[in-house]
């Protein structure tokens, strides 16, 4: 595993969060990896994307046990996610309003388990999937995406649109929420990239496979200075949000 987050060329704040949690299980090592990016003034997204890393945190320790105990089901993890983002939603908008400032952040969530990942979204933070291809494993609740699946715009006129960081929701922004939420199995060497949108809007997926695939990624000091290199790469192309990433290299019957 390997994570790096970056203030950026232009913002005074970090409003990304993320977090990586691992365990030794029954179910040999669980991997359990988290990326918010926060959204507000004042720097009060640091405060939102914040607030939900710590939720997670707790749900890990206090009851992901129990859920591993009786054996994973995708349905009751599903809802116990969905869970804990209505409840932050619900406390984020309430800070928000007693401090008059309108704050939220995105999620990308992912638990590996045995050969299984499950995956929990909401926003434009994204999830990808590396192993002889590169696979876009989340789906952008964003303006544009809606735009694009009701066939009213390409995605090269995506790619110029001023509204690409319009959300359809995001959580403490959101009176309801709709969370998505992914799951799959794992065959051979496999890179999961869990990232916030300032990491992957001026680097192709080209890029990202070819310094992020299995096969390059030999151990850890080499994923985290892959992780800094394309960090780095997209601060010189002049991208000026935050940019964080997650990589997790998952092995099969590991």
């Amino acid at each position: 595993m390997a994570a790096h987050t970056d203030i950026g060329i232009r913002k005074s704040t970090n409003q990304d969060s993320l977090m990586v949690k691992v365990a030794q299980t029954d179910y040999g090592q669980v991997v359990f990896a988290v990326v918010c990016d926060g959204m507000g003034g004042l720097a009060k997204g640091e405060v939102a994307s914040t607030t939900l890393i710590r939720a997670f945190e707790k749900w890990f320790a206090e009851d992901f046990p129990a859920i591993l105990y009786r054996g994973i089901d995708s349905l009751y993890l599903k809802r116990s996610w969905e869970n804990q983002v209505y409840e932050v939603n619900h406390k984020i908008a309430q800070y928000g309003d007693i401090h008059h400032v309108q704050m939220g952040t995105t999620i990308v969530a992912m638990l590996i388990v045995g050969n299984k990942y499950y995956i929990l979204n909401v926003g434009d933070s994204r999830a990808y999937m590396i192993d002889r291809y590169i696979v876009q494993l989340t789906k952008d609740q964003t303006f544009i995406q809606r735009e694009m699946d009701m066939g009213r715009m390409t995605p090269e006129e995506a790619k110029r649109d001023p509204r690409r960081n319009v959300l359809l929701q995001c959580v403490g922004a959101s009176t309801y929420i709709t969370p998505d939420f992914f799951m799959g199995d794992i065959h051979g060497d496999t890179v999961f990239v869990l990232c916030s949108d300032g990491f992957r809007h001026v680097i192709t997926l080209e890029e990202l496979y070819e310094f992020l695939n299995p096969t390059r990624l030999m151990d850890e000091q080499v994923m985290l200075d892959s992780a800094v290199y394309l960090v780095e790469l997209n601060k010189y192309r002049r991208e000026d949000d935050n940019i964080s990433v997650i990589l997790i290299k998952a092995y099969e019957g590991r």
